[in-house]
């Protein structure tokens, strides 16, 4: 581990809980890398569809106490 990775831990545990949160969303953003502007258009117009589907009433919906229910049982 580099020096300045080992200091960037070291100081990153003073900061309060809120302020991690932010420090590693930004760390994770910056993996992230430019994104294609295609796939976004494509992600976007996906999302639009499933809002018109659940709109329509053609989507099964589940609700969330039930996943969670569900993936409890599941993991135990």
């Amino acid at each position: 581990m580099s020096e300045l990775l080992v200091e960037l831990s070291q100081r990153a545990t003073d900061l309060s809980p809120e302020e991690r949160a932010q420090f590693a969303e930004r760390l994770l953003e910056s993996l992230e890398g430019d994104s294609l502007p295609e796939i976004e258009a494509a992600w976007a117009a996906e999302v639009q569809a499933r809002i018109a589907a659940i709109e329509r009433g053609e989507a099964r919906t589940i609700a969330a106490e039930d996943v969670f229910a569900e993936a409890g049982r599941l993991c135990q």
